[in-house]
């Protein structure tokens, strides 16, 4: 099984949300870690490539001989900004992630992992979504994550890396102070006093998973040496109600809600199969209310000062 230890990994979007939690676990394993971002990264003993992966440029900087791994977190991941501009969208999502695993190729990287998404299988009902489902996306977020999908399976079938598409739920945490997900918006309204606005009725149920049970899958799939697609999730599907309930119970706020109309390309179920990542040994860690705690202090008033 390959080796997290002494090996060379270049992790782009390594500073940020998820990236930063990843690159801590892997320098604990004593890798040796390469991030490529718009922003460098916090820890000066990590080497920073800053720049847009849309630039070949950068992406030559980035992938260098010898590395062992590509884990490829950088992406438009807001299905908003997707559905406002699909075409920068594919730029980043499809155009850059090509250019990466050509790189990879050509200069003998014999592993990639890439951070998908399971809205690339489109509205299944309430059915549980495993990794035998058809693609079907509805934005265009999910449709170039599975375009990304699609690249990797090419690469592997035909040059032999290893490639994996590690489908994420909606991955919450520690370090969500800038984001713009729901989680961090029901932070933000405690701390503040306000409320939320909820797309629809509320009813809609959502797999949240934690970034640490993310960075354990991502690092699982890697030693397991793991090819195609992972789902990464809790296995727990929530409605937006239960996720301001729990938000309640840990900030202590009341958070009113406003109910507005849905956005088009919701999908009103994630019900997610995770038996192929148990399978390799993966186990969640937290539930949604120990999860939720160690997002809130980003956000209370002393984290501000």
């Amino acid at each position: 099984m390959p080796e997290v230890g002494g090996a060379r990994v270049l992790v782009t979007g390594g500073a940020g949300f998820i990236g930063k939690r990843l690159v801590a676990a892997l320098l604990a394993e004593k890798a040796e870690v390469t991030v490529v971002d718009l922003n460098p990264h916090p820890d000066p003993g990590v080497v920073s490539v800053v720049g847009d992966l849309r630039d070949p440029g950068v992406r030559e900087r980035a992938v260098t001989a010898g590395l062992d791994a590509v884990v490829h977190l950088a992406a438009v991941t807001s299905v908003l900004r997707s559905v406002e501009d699909p075409a920068g969208t594919y730029q980043t999502n499809v155009e850059a992630t090509a250019g990466l695993l050509e790189l990879a190729r050509e200069r003998g990287v014999p592993r990639f992992l890439l951070a998908s998404t399971n809205a690339v299988t489109g509205d299944v009902g309430g059915v549980r979504i495993s990794e035998s489902l058809a693609l079907r996306p509805l934005t265009p977020y999910g449709a170039t994550k599975a375009a990304g999908e699609m690249l990797l399976s090419a690469y592997s079938g035909v040059y032999g890396m290893r490639t994996s598409a590690l489908r994420f739920a909606n991955v919450y945490g520690p370090g969500m102070l800038h984001k713009d997900s729901f989680v961090p918006r029901l932070m933000r309204a405690a701390a503040e006093g306000r409320g939320v606005q909820v797309y629809g009725d509320g009813a809609q149920l959502r797999d949240y998973v934690h970034v640490d049970d993310v960075v354990q899958a991502i690092l699982l799939a890697w030693r397991e040496d793991h090819d195609g697609p992972l789902i990464v999730g809790s296995g727990t599907s929530v409605s937006v109600h239960d996720l301001i309930d729990a938000a309640r119970t840990v900030t202590g706020a009341p958070i009113p809600v406003e109910h507005v109309p849905a956005k088009q390309g919701e999908m009103p179920a994630v019900v997610l199969d995770i038996s192929a990542a148990k399978a390799l040994g993966y186990q969640p860690r937290h539930d949604l209310t120990s999860g939720m705690a160690t997002v809130w202090p980003d956000f209370t008033p002393s984290a501000a000062e």
